[in-house]
């Protein structure tokens, strides 16, 4: 078997913060533009991500910034600190990149800096990844998520084609939180409240009329009700894994460093669970 070539280190860019603009009462829009976004892209992928890279306080990084240079020759403790965040749209002409920020007060870091940085600020961030684009051959599609997909699932919707099968559940705090998205599928908002985060979506899935032919689904948000989706899918009703796209993007407890250092592991022993449960299934069959 072939050896696989090594993989990339991801690409470091730096830009400025060309205007905010405060979506809804928990979301936070920075777009960032500049020369630094001369040679970025993203225009392949729904779910498109960056690593935004925020200075470790007291700490200063030789110039150019080269991360793998910081990585090999600074202590561990002393490397930027990454938080991942989706591409919510990408405009090649005018190189202007949005990201939207979900806020939790002063809670964490990302969200605090995306309230307080202004007009002019450098961003320095790594990327893009990315792995989903509604596939055009699919007869239908589900977009499923919390507020933290809720960029992914907007520019899956703009992606598609006016018309398309879609059935788009996305679950926020109130209300209030609800965004016009420019598509013509129906967005079902579900409303949380007081109740724990998912557990609406769950039933809301476990109640939907599936509709005739192949399903591309991209289910995403807190591990844990991502995880009772994951069965449904793929053991309850044997979807395909190369039809869904499913992961959680953080877990209730976790900060992203926590949750970043685990998600492997997680993944892998949720989907091996799965599969056995599966192939149970199919024996007694």
């Amino acid at each position: 078997m072939a050896a696989r070539p090594a993989r990339k280190p991801p690409k470091p860019h730096s830009a400025q913060v060309v205007r905010t603009e405060r979506l809804t009462p928990h979301m936070q829009r920075v777009v960032l533009g500049g020369d630094g976004l001369a040679d970025f892209s993203a225009d392949t992928c729904t779910d498109h991500y960056v690593k935004l890279l925020f200075p470790v306080d007291g700490v200063t990084y030789p110039e150019p910034f080269d991360i793998q240079r910081i990585r090999a020759e600074y202590p561990r403790e002393q490397w930027p600190v990454t938080r991942t965040y989706t591409v919510r749209a990408w405009d090649p002409e005018l190189r202007h990149l949005t990201l939207d920020f979900v806020i939790h007060g002063d809670e964490g870091l990302a969200g605090p800096w995306a309230l307080r940085v202004r007009p002019g600020e450098t961003v320095r961030f790594l990327g893009p990844g990315g792995a989903y684009a509604p596939d055009p051959e699919a007869d239908w599609h589900l977009l499923v998520g919390d507020e933290s997909a809720l960029p992914a699932i907007a520019a899956a919707l703009e992606a598609l084609p006016r018309g398309a099968e879609v059935r788009a559940l996305v679950e926020i705090s109130g209300p209030e939180e609800e965004q016009k998205i420019d598509s013509d599928a129906e967005v079902v908002w579900l409303h949380r409240g007081d109740r724990p985060v998912g557990e609406a979506l769950v039933e809301a899935v476990r109640a939907l009329r599936f509709p005739e032919g192949r399903m591309h689904a991209f289910v995403h948000g807190e591990a844990s009700w991502v995880k009772e989706l994951r069965r449904m899918l793929r053991v309850e009703l044997q979807v395909p894994r190369e039809a869904i796209s499913i992961s959680g993007y953080w877990r209730l407890g976790h900060d992203e460093d926590g949750w970043q250092a685990s998600k492997q592991d997680w993944n892998a022993r949720i989907e091996a669970e799965q599969e056995k449960n599966t192939n149970r299934q199919r024996a007694a069959a």
